[in-house]
């Protein structure tokens, strides 16, 4: 399974660990959208910032 995570908040004001989480989540601009698998690691990152994002499950084909 797959998870789409939207940047849909600023990180100005957020901690330098948000800013580096968005980074690493592959987010630069807002409203930008990745796909990810839906994997531990990417829940963990995902929760840190779930303030700063919007996550959506992806159907693969």
């Amino acid at each position: 399974m797959k998870v789409r995570v939207t940047y849909v908040k600023s990180k100005i004001g957020s901690s330098e660990r948000h800013k580096e989480t968005i980074r690493s989540l592959g987010l630069h601009r807002l409203n930008q959208s990745v796909v990810h698998d839906d994997t531990a690691t990417i829940r963990g990152m995902i929760a840190r910032v779930r303030h700063l994002v919007h996550v959506e499950p992806v159907q693969e084909e």
